[in-house]
């Protein structure tokens, strides 16, 4: 059989990955593979860490037994035997390069965004390497360092790195930076940032020249103002790329790969979000960090080695990785901002869209939500809830949001995900997970009652609400466990139990403990 002849480069719209686009999800699939850390990795230890991804209920295949299936929806374990048949019966009609055909290569495409970030290096023959940024980042007990991990990445992350064969030649992020900076600076504009429909422009740039694709923007601006046909787009796009491949949709490039894009900046927590999702701004509570990452990563070595790159981004950035970073979070700003996204969202917006997180069969189509991980979704919108129900509460969430109060990451370790405060003396915790099945009662009870003790050690009226899509049964039987043994108080709510607890009851606190 001759020889594969390898294509040469080309430019190519900028594409991260399709394959783990939660954030979520990388860390837990990292998790699985942190147990193989320093093991050489051969193609029948791929196949392993694929059943284990399987049996964790982190990937689903099509083809599956009537009763393999309902143990998998109802969230029970499954034993080795059947992860073992769910394998044989699901043959991956898939190869990447190294990599024997089929699950050893479906390894590969779910780890290789992991491998291009820095947090984990890996070939077939060699021992798996995790970095300490990606130690970091898949520590369960550390969420916050989940946003750092990333930023520390794309402040490197080159468009023609090793791992990739193009020839474009910049770093998205910075690009992205140091254009908005220009346009806010444009007395002709204000300051909005760069549109989604101008954002395909950036992903086919062909170099990091800024102040080229700021003009570009300008000129498309004058002409069309901000909302120019597809059409335009499109043939400026051509031009940068010479001509669109084939099997790249419109949509592809018009919508698909920007909503990758932006989810992945605001990984960063250097942009946000603005005019309702139609335009990406930076966010003013990060403008040194924005300096920094600008002014330090501008200019760049290039490099042909893919292990030496991944060692340079692996490579901790202290300005970046500052450690458990505890911010300090002003209540009052906090409820403002929720009160403004109450303009947007009515009460049957936010129970349409909590309804939606807990199928999976179903997405956002909102602007702005479907760009938020659904696990930060979930806290942001169940902090709108209880605000839309319960105006007079006092409302504490926890997680690490932007200039317009949109979540970036989660809420530092030891932190319940919100407090709600009723008549000064009555505290309400909120923890919200979309786990479900047995891993639901093994990550998620343990911490949700350490919180609780916490707030109890300096606040004896306090409850917790721990709310995900289903409850399992274990999940259920642990909390009337710690009723009786440690006498806390855990209420267990699917999402249909707590949107009908927001609609029915007079106040948030439970008037009638559980007993």
């Amino acid at each position: 059989m001759p020889e594969q002849i390898r294509k040469s480069p080309e430019y190519k719209p900028l594409l991260f990955t399709t394959t783990l686009r939660n954030p979520e999800r990388i860390k837990w699939f990292l998790n699985v593979l942190k147990n193989y850390n320093g093991q050489v990795l051969t193609n029948k230890l791929a196949t392993r860490v694929a059943g284990e991804i399987i049996q964790q209920g982190l990937y689903k295949p099509l083809r599956l037994s009537s009763r393999i299936r309902e143990k998998i929806n109802n969230g029970t374990l499954l034993d080795d035997h059947e992860v073992i048949q769910i394998l044989e019966n699901n043959p991956q009609n898939h190869k990447e390069a190294g990599f024997d055909h089929g699950w050893p290569s479906r390894f590969d495409t779910w780890f290789k965004i992991a491998k291009q970030l820095g947090f984990v290096y890996y070939n077939i023959g060699e021992r798996i390497t995790f970095s300490d940024i990606g130690l970091k980042f898949a520590d369960n007990e550390h969420p916050e360092f989940e946003q750092q991990a990333f930023l520390n990445a794309f402040a490197k992350y080159q468009t023609n790195n090793p791992f990739r064969r193009v020839l474009n030649e910049n770093i998205p992020l910075v690009l992205l930076l140091e254009v908005i900076q220009r346009l806010n600076a444009d007395s002709d504009y204000t300051t909005t940032g760069i549109s989604r429909l101008e954002l395909p422009l950036l992903l086919c740039w062909r170099d990091n020249d800024a102040e080229a694709l700021y003009t570009k923007i300008k000129e498309i601006r004058i002409l069309y103002g901000f909302n120019p046909s597809w059409e335009v787009i499109l043939d400026e796009c051509d031009q940068l790329t010479g001509g669109r491949h084939a099997s790249q949709k419109d949509t592809t490039i018009m919508l698909e790969l920007p909503d990758e894009f932006i989810r992945k900046m605001r990984l960063t927590g250097l942009v946000t979000l603005r005019g309702g999702g139609r335009f990406i701004d930076l966010n003013n509570k990060e403008l040194d960090l924005i300096e920094y990452v600008v002014t330090n990563y501008s200019t760049y070595d290039k490099y042909q080695d893919d292990r030496e790159y991944f060692d340079y981004l692996a490579q901790i950035d202290p300005k970046l990785v500052s450690g458990v970073d505890i911010k300090t979070i002003d209540i009052e700003v906090e409820k403002v901002l929720l009160q403004k996204w109450l303009e947007q969202y009515d009460w049957e917006s936010i129970k349409s869209e909590l309804l939606i997180l807990g199928q999976s069969n179903k997405s956002s189509r909102d602007e702005v939500l479907r760009i938020i991980s659904g696990p930060l979704r979930f806290e942001f919108l169940t902090a709108l809830g209880v605000l839309a129900r319960y105006p007079h509460i006092k409302i504490v969430p926890h997680y690490i949001s932007d200039d317009e109060g949109l979540p970036i990451s989660h809420a530092p370790g030891n932190n319940s995900d919100i407090e709600c405060y009723e008549q000064e003396t009555l505290c309400t915790l909120l923890e919200v997970t979309l786990l479900n099945g047995t891993v639901q009662a093994q990550r998620e009870v343990l911490p949700v009652a350490r919180h609780l003790h916490d707030k109890k050690s300096a606040f004896d009226s306090a409850v917790s609400f721990l709310i995900a899509p289903d409850i399992h049964q274990d999940t259920a039987r642990y909390v009337k466990i710690l009723k009786y043994d440690e006498g806390i108080d855990i209420y267990s709510l699917s999402i249909g139990e707590f949107i009908r607890w927001l609609e029915e009851k007079a106040q948030l606190y439970p008037l009638e403990r559980s007993g």
